[in-house]
């Protein structure tokens, strides 16, 4: 059976393919099983587990790794735990059955958007805690709840807990993008989303009556958001549901040392980086608001971009390939020297 670990099947990828089995998916997301199978990873990796509940029921897992130097800056590594509804007539496979093909394509919602890369941040650092490494600084894994609802009672209220400050970020990975060809996206910055909430009153009443000043009525205008209004009349109001108008951007000079960790690493892999601003919306843009620089890779390359389609998949090749990446990626990134921030 596809549910079961295939014979000579690699470890990791049975891991991933039990975490696709979760089903996080909204509207109504299983998050207690998705926080029970990040505490038993932390329990088998000997990490630190903290777990903080930013509203009811919506909890972010913090699981750390401690680094030799406390003073220093930490390294977060995020991810988000939800998934997007699904089609399941669509499927080719059922999409929370964690379906491996013969050629070694693995089919589930969020087997690119973005369980993937909570795993890989896993298997790295478990591959690296079982060489003996250490690094000054502390390695901190936030996995995070309604990313793909906008992140309103998720990853926005957590950079405002007292919890979120004391991990002291100094820099941080998230999400990105599948790339069709060779190279590899890294975005160091996003769009701006205005999400208006357009509000219409007006005269109730029977479909069959000729009715005036109807709120349906009023909703049929063709100008701009306060034309609309203003045209539409008395009773018609918008309220931006979210707007950002000062996107921050993360730094892709060489002169500054998490860039260079990061591009350093990658050039020695003889990784093709495409640096591009995200085309929607991420966690990452709380992350920079609060001055925490972030870039958004997930290192899937010669992969058609599928994030919220149907029959989304991934090559095994290409996720064992990215826990290579990150095997490499988290001890640059971990072992940035003392900034002047720092001192």
């Amino acid at each position: 059976m596809a549910s079961k670990r295939r014979e000579g099947e690699h470890p990791s990828v049975t891991l991933f393919r039990q975490y696709l089995r979760i089903r996080t998916v909204q509207p109504e997301p299983d998050y207690g099983a998705a926080v029970a199978f990040l505490e038993e990873r932390a329990c088998q990796l000997g990490l630190g587990c903290q777990k903080v509940e930013v509203a009811a029921g919506r909890v972010v897992t913090v699981l750390t790794w401690p680094g030799t130097n406390p003073r220093l800056s930490s390294l977060l590594l995020n991810s988000h735990t939800d998934v997007v509804p699904v089609f399941k007539e669509h499927w080719s496979h059922d999409p929370f059955e964690a379906f491996k093909d013969a050629d070694g394509y693995i089919y589930g919602r969020g087997a690119q958007d973005m369980k993937c890369v909570s795993i890989q941040y896993l298997e790295a650092v478990r591959r690296l805690k079982a060489e003996g490494h250490h690094f000054p600084r502390t390695i901190h894994m936030t996995f995070v709840p309604d990313e793909e609802i906008g992140g309103h009672q998720g990853m926005e209220l957590f950079v405002k807990r007292p919890e979120f400050q004391t991990l002291r970020a100094g820099f941080a990975l998230d999400e990105g993008l599948a790339n069709p060809t060779d190279a590899f996206t890294v975005f160091y910055s996003e769009r701006s989303p205005w999400w208006v909430q357009v509000t219409s009153t007006g005269k109730p009443g029977h479909g069959s009556r000729f009715i005036e000043d109807t709120a349906a009525e009023k909703l049929a205008f063709e100008e701009q958001l306060q034309g609309w209004c203003q045209a539409a009349g008395e009773g018609v109001t918008f309220e931006f549901a979210q707007k950002w108008t000062e996107p921050r951007v993360t730094s892709t000079d060489d002169s500054d040392p998490w860039w260079a960790a990061f591009s350093g690493v990658c050039k020695d892999m003889n990784l093709t980086l495409e640096p591009e601003i995200f085309p929607a919306a991420t966690d990452s843009r709380y992350l920079r608001a609060v001055g925490v620089p972030a870039l958004g890779f997930s290192p899937m390359n010669h992969t058609p971009v599928l994030l919220h389609d149907h029959d989304e998949r991934l090559h095994e090749a290409v996720f064992l390939h990215g826990i290579d990446i990150y095997t490499q990626l988290l001890p640059a990134l971990a072992s940035v020297p003392t900034l002047p921030s720092e001192s």
